[in-house]
């Protein structure tokens, strides 16, 4: 296994081929695969240039002939406008008040495909949806008519798209630059598809196009552009039948990259919810895909999980760093010695004339934010859905439920709390990066703290939220008018208790793990003193480092370390 892995690595002369160093990944999750009988989107949006802020629009009513301004969503220039709706709906986040959520993960594609002329990119194009549409069959339907109109003005894309009853992954590229004597692009739209999830099943993506064989016939359960074959042929990018058309091999081909940076974390995804399983063969079966090596052993776009799966166990697999599996990022030097599951950017490294990837997990430290979208169909939609948020690095960070029919974000979240070059103490992006680069420090033995504190919080949310949900439904019957004013002060007040709990921990780190020593503890978890009743700590643990660092420190340092007896 170790040689084959070399050799993959020794493969990777084209690692940057695609942007992994902004990568994000999706779990979509059904009715029917998740314990509770909700559906759940998860998303994380990676990027180094990416502040962590909870994007609240409110819903709005506009005179005929408004126009809305459109500004790139992740670089911020202006685009264009386009044609306003009467009536748009509340969205908190990447959810709105009807329980739709729609998410993202870029998988570029063929960059001769990108329409240069196009003002709807792929950020605007979830945002204006989620104002628009109520299910997620009629966001596919506004997301592929707004491309249409306007033009498409990204690369290739997967979506993930859920309301409180189905869920789907729609995959979405251009068509290119035509100009005419005109001006105007006569490839202006996209190519598209969309493919329901199987009621019991769960899929996901992660920056490399998922979806293969197309389903033509079975129109109840996908949906595509009528060009989507027929364009590739125009192009010269597909010369087959339409029974033998694969949308990711024409438009987005797999390369070592593509791969070993991007299925991997689908790989790792399906492993931990498929119990080692992935379909009806074992995961192991499919490591060859994942690692690189094997283009053609394809996953399946979904599984069944194996079992139903909880809220929890969801958000856990967003924390990931293929702990476990040959891949796992704690076992080989680059970890340092204390087993950090990270790789800092770029995100590849050449040493003579080989380059070497530098791992790329779910889990990673450019996080902006993420989120868990759970859409709940036996409640009302103003209480049915829940946007569990959360930002920076979700392996060191927690999620807060926050009602996504609320009225506002909370202040720790609210856009404008600071900025990625504006420090403010009020921002749990801030916070949250600041107990994060501690544990980067000493991971193995400071970031178990941080976990447990994330589970506390998450697990007491969980405890807690039938009986918001009962007040809710009580306050539904009685005074619909006050029910999004209680779920939103009830979200604020949640999110600030975590906030609040948050900077306890950053102190309690601090004090506790300070000059690379650990405080011995009493049973309620105060700190020991040396009995002499000034404050002096006991004796500290130090624990070193792992074993593996070591010894190749021993290795590398050979004499000059070396203890030696004094000769007599």
């Amino acid at each position: 296994m170790k040689l084959l892995l070399k050799s993959f690595l020794a493969a990777a002369a084209l690692m940057l081929s695609v942007n992994v160093s902004e990568a994000c990944s999706n779990l979509l999750i059904t009715k029917g695969a998740s314990k509770d009988g909700s559906v759940m989107v998860t998303y994380s949006a990676d990027s180094h240039v990416l502040y962590g802020e909870l994007y609240f629009t409110p819903a709005g009513i506009f005179p005929k002939g408004s126009k809305l301004k459109v500004f790139e969503w992740d670089g911020g220039h202006f685009l264009g406008e386009i044609a306003q709706v009467p009536r748009t709906y509340s969205t908190m986040g990447n959810m709105n008040e009807h329980q739709l959520i729609i998410t993202e993960t870029t998988f570029g594609g063929r960059y001769e495909l990108v329409d240069t002329t196009g003002i709807i990119d792929y950020g605007s194009l979830i945002y204006i949806t989620l104002q628009r549409a109520k299910t997620a069959r009629e966001a596919i339907k506004v997301m592929t008519d707004l491309v249409a109109e306007y033009g498409y003005a990204s690369s290739g894309e997967s979506f993930s798209i859920a309301d409180k009853n189905e869920v789907w992954i729609m995959e979405m590229i251009g068509k290119g630059t035509k100009l005419n004597a005109k001006g105007q692009n006569e490839n202006k739209g996209a190519v598209w598809v969309a493919i329901r999830i199987p009621d019991g099943y769960v899929s996901a993506h992660a920056n490399q196009s998922r979806i293969d064989k197309i389903p033509f016939s079975d129109t109840e359960n996908c949906i595509y552009a009528k060009d989507v074959v027929s364009f590739a042929r125009e192009a010269g990018l597909y010369e087959g039948t339409d029974e033998d058309f694969s949308f990711c091999d024409t438009y987005a081909p797999a390369d070592f990259s593509a791969l070993r940076a991007c299925e991997a974390r689908v790989w790792a995804a399906f492993n931990i919810l498929g119990g080692g399983m992935i379909g009806d063969k074992p995961a192991m079966d499919y490591f060859d895909f994942a690692s690189g090596a094997n283009p053609a052993n394809k996953m399946p776009l979904y599984i069944k999980p194996a079992h139903k799966v909880t809220v929890k166990e969801v958000a856990d697999v967003m924390r990931d760093h293929y702990e476990n599996t040959p891949l796992d990022m704690r076992k080989d030097i680059g970890a340092g010695g204390f087993e950090l599951p990270y790789r800092w950017r770029p995100s590849s490294f050449q040493v003579d004339s080989l380059r070497y990837t530098n791992e790329r997990a779910i889990a990673t430290q450019q996080t902006g934010f993420w989120l868990l979208g759970q859409a709940r169909s036996w409640l009302p939609d103003e209480i049915g859905g829940i946007l569990w948020f959360g930002v920076d690095d979700a392996a060191t960070s927690c999620l807060t439920p926050i009602y996504s029919s609320g009225l506002r974000a909370p202040k720790c979240f609210e856009v404008g709390n600071g900025h990625l070059t504006e420090y403010s103490p009020t921002s749990a992006f801030w916070l949250f990066n600041r107990v994060a680069q501690f544990a980067y420090l000493r991971y193995n033995i400071i970031a178990p703290e941080v976990q447990k504190a994330a589970a506390d919080h998450e697990l007491g949310a969980l405890q807690i939220i039938p009986t918001v949900d009962a007040e809710a439904l009580r306050l539904y019957k009685t005074k619909p008018g006050e029910v999004k004013e209680y779920l939103t002060v009830w979200s604020e007040k949640f999110a600030d208790r975590m906030f609040k709990k948050w900077k306890e921990l950053d102190e309690y780190l601090l004090v506790k793990f300070i000059d690379g020593n650990v405080k011995r503890q009493n049973p309620d978890g105060s700190f020991k003193d040396n009995g002499a009743g000034k404050n002096i700590p006991a004796s500290p643990i130090q624990p070193g480092y792992s074993e593996h660092w070591k010894r190749k420190v021993a290795e590398d340092a050979g004499e000059r370390l070396l203890i030696k007896p004094i000769e007599k």
